[in-house]
């Protein structure tokens, strides 16, 4: 008997404000809203952006609750007991990443992090417009 794997569909972000956190992705991806996504409606609580392969994606979800992880630079990072995760993503040289960072800032993001000056992986930390850390950094592959 072979084995069955599941597979993984899209990375859920909690926050207060799905629309916000989505329209943020999709304008810094270009990702496009799931049919039936595309347009605001009241009471949502759930969205998902799908990648253009349309294979993997990030989903959005309602959490009136929601507090942004604490994010600390260095090897001693201290923080809540949230689960941190985070997500990465690539450009091809430091050109793009400062446009890159130029972009987050101008779609409500911020600098956590700027470590653009380093020789060897050029990369941003930034947080997301509900507090979420990702990272934009010179991809070598």
């Amino acid at each position: 008997m072979s084995a069955s794997y599941p597979t993984v569909l899209q990375t859920v972000l909690d926050c207060r404000e799905p629309r916000l956190l989505g329209d943020f992705y999709r304008d810094l991806l270009g990702w496009t809203y799931r049919p039936g996504d595309e347009t605001p409606s009241e009471g949502e609580d759930w969205l998902v952006l799908r990648a253009p392969a349309g294979v993997h994606g990030l989903a959005f979800q309602l959490n009136a609750e929601y507090v942004p992880p604490a994010w600390t630079p260095g090897p001693d990072r201290r923080g809540d007991q949230q689960m941190m995760l985070h997500l990465d993503m690539g450009v091809p040289d430091p050109d793009s990443l400062e446009q890159q960072r130029l972009r987050v800032l101008e779609l409500g993001g911020a600098v956590l992090f700027d470590r653009s000056d380093d020789a060897d992986e050029p990369l941003y930390v930034f947080a997301d417009p509900a507090g979420h850390p990702f990272c934009i950094f010179v991809a070598t592959v």
